[in-house]
Parts: C-alpha cells; sequence; structure tokens
C-alpha cells in the first residue's frame, strides 16, 4: 500500500496523544504482540451519518484527539462534552477518578474516522451500538472498574443485565468481529492512520466513488453552467438538443435549445458531427447571451457555424429561437475530426478550438492546416465577441492576438499545431491562493500512437503533424529547426486509451484532496486518469485514479461503476466535478448518463460548502431524477439514522438536577417523553405495586414503550418548549405511566399531596390508575375529590383501587 500520510493528521504511534490514561496499558512488550497478529486491511473511514471523516473548521475543546481529522465538528464535541460531564456528576468524584479517562475515551470514538466501525453502523439499516466495540483486554479493565457507569452509556436491557452478571459475557458483546477496528486497536493499526485521509489501494491507486445524476441521454455531448448562481446544468446531446436540470435533479419537461433539425447527425457508431459545443458569456445574468457550435449542411459541403442566441425574455429555461446571429463559419473538408469546444477566458474573450480538417495525417497541403496560418482549421482562435469589427464582421480581433501583424496569417488564430482537441476547460485557481488561476487545459486526440494534454498559450504551436505527442509523425517537418512546438504536459500510448477526453482541475469544496489535479478520461479505453503538479520542478505527474471496491464506496447513494464510453467532463457553479458517458456511442441511442465525482475517504467539514442558488422559476411541468443504476448497497434513497443524543438512556431524576445548569438533550436526557420511564423506576414499581402478576407486567409493559427514535425532540428545544410539548401530550392522550408531574388542571386539594403519589386524567375515564408507595397525609374530603376527578385511560388493564386507609 502507497504510504501517504496527510500532513495536518499524522498517525499515532505507542507513544501518541491519542494514548491517555485509560490506554497507557497498551505500552510495552504487548504492542509487539498485537501488531504480529493485525493483519492487512484497508482504510475505510466513515461517520455515524454515513459520510467520509474531515476536518473541522474550528478548534475541539472535549475530544482533541480528533481535531485534525474525525467525524466532529464543534456542536457534536460540545455536545459529548455536556453529556460526559453530566454522567460524572452523577457517578460522584471518586468514581471520576477511577472512570473519568476511560468513559471519555469511550464516548470520544463518535469523533473517530472510524466510528462507524466501531459502532458496527456500516448497514444504514442496522441499529447503530450505543458503545463503541471494545477490544477484550481494554473492555475487562473498564468492566472491572466502571460496570456501574455503563447504565449511563446504553438503555440496552441485554448490554445492562449483562453488565450486572457476568463481565466475560458482557465484553464478548461489545467485541467487534474485526479486531482491526475495535477500541483501542483502530488506533495502533499503521494500515489504517498511515493512509488516513485518502483511499488508495496496494498499487497506490486513488480509489473514487460515483453518483448518478443524470440519465436516459442521446450521446451527451458536454454539460455546463450559466455562472448565473442559479446552479442549474445545462446538458447538450449531440441531436441538437440542450437541457435544463435544476439543483433539486429534476429537469425542465421542455428544452432549452431544440435545433436538431439543422444539425447533422447519423446513428452510425462513433459519428463526430452534430451540436458539439456550447458556452454561456461571462455576463450572461444580465445579457442573457450564449454560443453554439455545429456542423450543418449547405448543399454539398459542410461547415462548422458557430452562432450566438439569447434567453428568451419570457422564460428563463429556454432560447429564443429567432435571436440567432451567425459569428463565423467554417468549410470542412472531411466528416471527422470537427473540434467542437467553446469557452470564455478570464479576458472575456471567446476561445474556439477546430480540428484538422479530418482524414488521416493532416493532408491537406504542404504542411497540413495544422501548420498553415492561413486556414482556421487546427487552431484555437480567439475573439472579441462584444464588438463588431469594421469590415463588417460580427466580431472583432483581440489587440494581442500573436499573428495580426504577420502577413497572410488569420488574426483570429491563438494557437496553432493542434489536431482534434476534444474538451478543454479554464482552471478557476486554487481556492485560497489562487494559483494556476486562467490556464486553458485541452486533451488533443492523437493519430496512430500517442494522445496528449496540453496548456494553452498565446502564440502556442502544438506541433502537429510534425509531432504526435512527444514523438515525430513527420519526420521533415519534426527536424525543421523553425518548428519551435510546445511540447504536451503528458501523453500516453495507444496501449492504455486510443481518444482522449480532456477534463477539468478539480477546485471544488466537496473533496479537499482532489484540489488541484486535472481529472480527465478515454473515450474509446474508459479510463479515468488524473495529473498532478510538481509546482518546483515545473512538471506533471501521473496520478491513478480507479474506481473504489465495494467496501471503499459503501455509503448511500454511491456506485463503483459507470459506462464504457467517456463523452465529456463538467464542472458545476460550485466547482464540484461530473463526467458523461454512454454504453452504445451512437447520436441517437438514449443510454448516455451523468456521474459525479464523489471522493470516499475526505470530505469538507459540515457548514462549509453552503451556497445559495437564486430561484428559478419554472414555466411548465419538471420531470423528476430516477436514478437507474444499483448502488454499491443495492438502495436508491439516503437513510436516515437518529445520531446518539436522541437515545434515550437511564439518567438521574429531574427534581435533582440543578436547575441553573443549560443541558441539552443527549443520551442523559432530562426530559423523559410521554410512554417511558427509567429503568430504576420500573424496578422500583415492581417492589412496591399491589396488582396481580398478570397485571404487573402488562402495567410494566406499557411505560417502556420505546418511541421511535426519529420522533424524539431535537436537543434545541428549550425547557419552556419542552414543557409546552408534554403539556400537550399529556392533555391529548393521557398518561400510560406514573411520572413525577402535575396533571392538567388539577384539582385544589385543601393539603399538598407528597410527590410520591401522582395521577392524571383524560376526559373518557372509567378507572384510575395511581401508585399507592406511601399513605398520603390527607384529609378525607380532598382524598374524595381527588378520587372522583381521576381516571385511567379507555385501555388500561389496571383496576379501580381504593386508597390505603
Amino acid at each position: 500500500m502507497l504510504r501517504h500520510s496527510i500532513s495536518h493528521h499524522p498517525a499515532k504511534g505507542p507513544d501518541g496523544l491519542f494514548l491517555t490514561k485509560g490506554t497507557k496499558w497498551m505500552r510495552g512488550p504487548f504492542i509487539f504482540i498485537l501488531f504480529t497478529c493485525f493483519r492487512q486491511t484497508l482504510a475505510h473511514p466513515q461517520c455515524l451519518d454515513f459520510q467520509p471523516p474531515f476536518k473541522p473548521l474550528y478548534h475541539l475543546e472535549f475530544c482533541r484527539h480528533y481535531e485534525n481529522f474525525g467525524c466532529c465538528d464543534q456542536k457534536t464535541d460540545n455536545r459529548i462534552a455536556m453529556r460526559y460531564w453530566d454522567i460524572m456528576e452523577l457517578v460522584g468524584d471518586e468514581a471520576y477518578e477511577v472512570c473519568g479517562d476511560l468513559v471519555k475515551d469511550i464516548m470520544c470514538q463518535e469523533c473517530s474516522p472510524y466510528a462507524a466501525h466501531l459502532f458496527d453502523a456500516e448497514d444504514p439499516y442496522t441499529p447503530v451500538r450505543h458503545i463503541p466495540g471494545l477490544c477484550p483486554t481494554y473492555c475487562s479493565e473498564f468492566h472491572s472498574k466502571c460496570h456501574f457507569v455503563v447504565k449511563y452509556l446504553t438503555n440496552s436491557r441485554t448490554l445492562l443485565e449483562t453488565c450486572e452478571k457476568d463481565g466475560s459475557h458482557f465484553c464478548t458483546i461489545i467485541n467487534l468481529p474485526d479486531q482491526d477496528y475495535c477500541y483501542p486497536n483502530v488506533l495502533k493499526n499503521n494500515d489504517l492512520y498511515s493512509n488516513l485521509g485518502k483511499v488508495e489501494d496496494p498499487k497506490g491507486c486513488l480509489q473514487l466513488c460515483l453518483m448518478e445524476v443524470a440519465n436516459g441521454l442521446r450521446n451527451p455531448v458536454l454539460m455546463l453552467h450559466s455562472g448565473d448562481d442559479t446552479h442549474r446544468m445545462f446538458v447538450a446531446e449531440q441531436v441538437g438538443f440542450v437541457w435544463v436540470y435544476l439543483r433539486d435533479g429534476s429537469r425542465v419537461e421542455k428544452p432549452f435549445l431544440d435545433i436538431s433539425g439543422e444539425v447533422l447527425t447519423t446513428p452510425w457508431l462513433g459519428d463526430e458531427r452534430g451540436f458539439l459545443g456550447l458556452a454561456f458569456h461571462p455576463k450572461y445574468r444580465d445579457n442573457g447571451r450564449f454560443i453554439y457550435y455545429s456542423i450543418l449542411v449547405n448543399g454539398i459541403l459542410e461547415k462548422v457555424r458557430i452562432s450566438e442566441m439569447k434567453v428568451s425574455a419570457h422564460d428563463m429555461n429556454m432560447a429564443e429561437p429567432y435571436s440567432e446571429r451567425v459569428l463565423l463559419e467554417i468549410e470542412e473538408p472531411a466528416a471527422n475530426h470537427n473540434g467542437g469546444q467553446l469557452l470564455f477566458g478570464l479576458d472575456g474573450y471567446l476561445y474556439i478550438f477546430t480540428g484538422d480538417g479530418g482524414k488521416s495525417g493532416d493532408p491537406f497541403g504542404k504542411f497540413g492546416n495544422s501548420q498553415n496560418k492561413s486556414a482556421l482549421l487546427g487552431k484555437v482562435l480567439r475573439i472579441d465577441v462584444d464588438v463588431s469589427s469594421k469590415d463588417g464582421k460580427p466580431y472583432k480581433i483581440p489587440p494581442d492576438n500573436p499573428f495580426i501583424m504577420e502577413p497572410d496569417a488569420k488574426p483570429e488564430i491563438y494557437a496553432y499545431g493542434v489536431r482534434n482537441m476534444w474538451r478543454c476547460s479554464v482552471d478557476r485557481g486554487d481556492p485560497v491562493t489562487q494559483y494556476g488561476r486562467g490556464r486553458i487545459f485541452c486533451g488533443d486526440v492523437g493519430q496512430n500512437r500517442y494522445e496528449e494534454i496540453d496548456i494553452i498559450v498565446n502564440g502556442g504551436n502544438y506541433g502537429w503533424r510534425a509531432k504526435e505527442g512527444f514523438e515525430c509523425f513527420d519526420a521533415k517537418l519534426c527536424q525543421n529547426s523553425s518548428l519551435d512546438d510546445i511540447l504536451p504536459i503528458f501523453a500516453y500510448g495507444h496501449h492504455v486509451g486510443k481518444s482522449v477526453t480532456g477534463g477539468y482541475v478539480y477546485r471544488g469544496c466537496e473533496s479537499p484532496n482532489l484540489n488541484g489535479l486535472y481529472i480527465f478520461g478515454d473515450f474509446m479505453s474508459g479510463r479515468l486518469m488524473a495529473l498532478e503538479e510538481d509546482k518546483e520542478a515545473g512538471s506533471w505527474k501521473e496520478k491513478n485514479v480507479c474506481m473504489g471496491d465495494t467496501k471503499t464506496c459503501s455509503f448511500p447513494g454511491l456506485i463503483n461503476h459507470h459506462h464504457k464510453f467517456i463523452i465529456s467532463f463538467a464542472e458545476d457553479e460550485s466547482g464540484e466535478l461530473y463526467f458523461l458517458a454512454t454504453s452504445y456511442p451512437s447520436a441517437t441511442s438514449p443510454f448516455g448518463t451523468v456521474y459525479k465525482f464523489v471522493d470516499p475517504s475526505r470530505r469538507a467539514p459540515p457548514g462549509k460548502c453552503k451556497y445559495k442558488p437564486l430561484p428559478v422559476k419554472v414555466r411548465g411541468k419538471k420531470v423528476p431524477f430516477t436514478p437507474r443504476e444499483l448502488t454499491v448497497l443495492g438502495i436508491n434513497e439516503t437513510p436516515t439514522r437518529p445520531p446518539l443524543e436522541n437515545i434515550t438512556f437511564t439518567t438521574k431524576p429531574p427534581s435533582t438536577r440543578k436547575s441553573t445548569r443549560t443541558k441539552p438533550t443527549t443520551s442523559a436526557p432530562e426530559i423523559k417523553h410521554t410512554g417511558q420511564t427509567t429503568t430504576a423506576k420500573l424496578h422500583e414499581k415492581s417492589k412496591t405495586t399491589t396488582l396481580p402478576k398478570e397485571k404487573q407486567n402488562n402495567a410494566r409493559s406499557k411505560p417502556v414503550k420505546k418511541v421511535a427514535p426519529h420522533s424524539r425532540k431535537s436537543k434545541l428545544q428549550t425547557k419552556k418548549e419542552r414543557k409546552d410539548i408534554l403539556s400537550r401530550k399529556i392533555s391529548v392522550k393521557g398518561s400510560q405511566t406514573r411520572q413525577k408531574t402535575t396533571p392538567i388542571k388539577p384539582s385544589k386539594p385543601k393539603k399538598e399531596i407528597k410527590p410520591t403519589i401522582w395521577t392524571k386524567k383524560t376526559k373518557k375515564a372509567g378507572k384510575e390508575m395511581k401508585k399507592p408507595k406511601s399513605k398520603p397525609k390527607v384529609n378525607n374530603k380532598p382524598k374524595i375529590i381527588v378520587l372522583e376527578r381521576i381516571k385511567t385511560t379507555k385501555n388500561s388493564h389496571t383496576k379501580k383501587k381504593k386508597l390505603p386507609e
């Protein structure tokens, strides 16, 4: 396995900061024995919310071991800390001295990057553990010293009973089948922590996963955003349709643009003609202008047409069909090598990428179209579409175009010597330093031997047809000393792939590990690749990218496979990357799918990647997205599981808590919901009740009826809100338990009744329910009043009883 430790989270050794008083026993000779028993594992970090770990935005005060990389932000860390101090307050100072560190270590495993493994929660439909998996030796120490704390960590009857009766069996239940992930072994496994934050296979291949975004498309040739803060995505099909996809995944029913009757397409496999390019004006939000690139038939001749259109004044999701303004037309001598990329640079100018004219080896003229500066084919063109020229052209030549003063050279040319560039992109720059901002990357499809990636510069000659990749193609042209060509930053042979598809430099927020990687692919082989820049050397090196295995991509909604033919790559308005692929590369086959890249090993911290897209007014219907690909987990919906703080545990009665201390609703909540009671109270009632045995069982089973976790209240409720909710529940449903709370609108007896006796009322009452724990010291008259007002619910199994004399 390739060792690549994240600089902000070095692996901890035996004397690392992960060790506390509770884990000091791990030091010494035992460590060597433990390590010899470990088997080779592939790291798969995962949090309890089914997402990868992250680096918190802010410092963690309590679970400090995981402030560099883990599953807790500051809010979660504070919640764990408050619950911890609640428990320590209940057990007392002596127990705190003995068990404080052990309990803290256990509770903080919720913040571990391997929390899902520790809590046995990889499967989203299995119940999460209340206590993380503990290794046998550690569990034995914990049980022998702190078994009395278990009741504050879990409400599992099985664990509580086993903890009291048999410590060995308790530790067997708590243990995990995979000893690599039980605590504290998980801290000592170099295979898990040496490569933490990146999932790589033994050969060093960076494993990524995918999310299906759109499907049913006919050879989708591109996807791009309009840059107007709506976060819409526009997907173009080769047949001439452009569709609008909204942020919620749905598609606007009517197409944004339909020129299917004008573009030249055929159902032939691999036909390169049709609708090929689209670019939105940098000021599209204000002027609504966009440019498209297509192949048309004008009588017998085929030609490239670059046209400008505007969005409809009445519908932001539809183009105005009669607003077309033709900017440029170029005759195509052959059916292939049509180029097709359009983009606006940071300078505001339009860049047009044309093919060399087709056939094989650029056979046009003495030097071919690509080296001929009097031809527009095989070039990168740059024009200003905001101004018309004096000679009547609907565009102007930028003043710094390199060949304006050269005789016979076309002034539109920005760079030359390209064969058939398929998919180019503008680097938006590092999010912090802005390094690389404005660079234009392109994939240039090769002839017989090599595919290449180039960075386009003003006046650059990229060598075709003299060179292909780094090697000579035409020997005579290659030996010409005046060639002065710019070599590609990367080239690969046809044993890897035979048709490059250019991609993007990742500059998004959701997958920090990918920042700075140029991700691209190959159309024919279906292989995904990446390049990583060595800034000091000024070079680029290949970074192997592969689909994650089943274990790596075991997150809800993720897949680890895609269609073979990679047509294009895309970037959304927030910088996240996608690619478009099909299983059958015909312009009419509806098998095109859009995939989003997902890094399964590290995500951005919660709250960092927030966007506020502008509202999109949709006229007409929306087509909801229906995924077709089966995810790794076999499910297409993301399930939800209540967090650990919503699990109700045995705790101190509310009347004994300090009212001045504010505490969130955690695993040791202040308020008990209607229909619930603590194990301690159940035990107390079973001793004092005077009901028959059969009725005791029925009455005992009622209070412990569990409320669904998702229905429990948020920890953000105030005391007043929780009091109001509890009051409403009592008044509507009536009580099924004997809790120490006051009924709604009680009668006013002459003397106060002790809190050990309490009763509740419902409107449809016919029987009463009481707790005869002690004799109330009240006179007969108030007693009669209480008896007349106190009744049980209709479904109660408890018979009416007289109060003891």
